[in-house]
């Protein structure tokens, strides 16, 4: 099906030179459908970009490596030619058990065009990860996703912001049949959306100028802030990040699990528990009615 959307947007757009499939759209997401990489799938994604001649980014597989499984995004040339991989750094825990988180930023050359990063999915919700793909100089971040659940509004807007506060271009490509909700998102530099796709499938052909990006950072957004000029001259460092730095509130906040609905039932008690204790302060939340 991959290489059939890949021939229909090469008939429909042969200008195009670079494709961004949404993450694990090629098998999935079940873990049983994990692959060895390099294997076959990659093999034919690279088949299909030296028959077009175009960048592609195929989405992510699961990927079986030394007995662990990994979300893993390709990176293929014109030549066909894989130039990097990146695993996904912040798998959906407590949701995506069983993915081991990969290690490894990765940023790669468009010759005569710019430096592009790779992010999936979760990685977004995590500002460092983006801000640590534009200090390596990146200027384009390509960003497959696999949302279908009700928290697709909050990515549009996270997608707004890391595009903004690193002053890149950043393409935010959603699924569909594979378990994502679509919405799929293209900002600018500046943070304003060049395009935002529906819930229906859609081929979003975009030109870039990758100038937009130079000119922000030289001269600020809007010609107004500019962040990664004055992270760059922040005056310190950040305690929270550095090694075996104590962390107490976040220690406090527990094990990251799922919710159960023995967690409902134990707070519900808890809040009958205050009422019945002090019936003029204690109040009850309409979620536990």
């Amino acid at each position: 099906m991959m290489k059939l959307k890949l021939d229909i947007t090469m008939n429909l757009y042969p200008w195009v030179e670079m494709v961004v499939f949404s993450e694990l759209c090629g098998f999935g997401p079940l873990l049983h459908t994990a692959k060895e990489v390099p294997g076959l799938f990659e093999q034919e994604m690279q088949k299909m970009a030296k028959k077009y001649g175009i960048w592609l980014v195929p989405g992510s597989v699961f990927e079986k490596r030394e007995n662990l499984i990994y979300n893993t995004a390709s990176v293929i040339n014109p030549q066909g030619e894989v130039v990097t991989r990146y695993s996904k750094m912040f798998p959906f825990y407590p949701y995506e058990v069983g993915v081991t988180p990969g290690s490894q930023f990765c940023v790669f050359d468009v010759p005569n065009v710019g430096k592009f990063g790779i992010s999936i999915c979760y990685d977004m919700w995590f500002p460092e990860t983006i801000r640590t793909l534009t200090v390596m100089g990146a200027e384009v971040i390509l960003h497959p996703t696999m949302t279908g659940t009700i928290d697709r509004d909050i990515e549009l807007s996270i997608a707004r912001a890391m595009a903004s506060v690193n002053q890149c271009f950043l393409f935010d490509v959603n699924g569909l049949d594979t378990g994502g909700s679509g919405c799929s998102i293209v900002c600018g530099p500046d943070g304003r959306v060049i395009y935002q796709a529906g819930s229906t499938e859609e081929i979003i052909p975009i030109e870039l100028n990758i100038e937009q990006v130079r000119r922000s950072r030289e001269l600020g957004i809007l010609r107004l802030g500019q962040p990664l000029k004055s992270f760059r001259d922040h005056i310190g460092v950040f305690g929270i990040y550095q090694a075996n730095a104590p962390l107490p509130y976040l220690d406090s906040l527990g094990p990251l699990i799922k919710p159960t609905k023995l967690d409902k039932l134990a707070k519900l008690r808890q809040k009958e528990s205050e009422f019945i204790e002090n019936p003029s302060t204690a109040t009850y939340n309409d979620e536990f009615n």
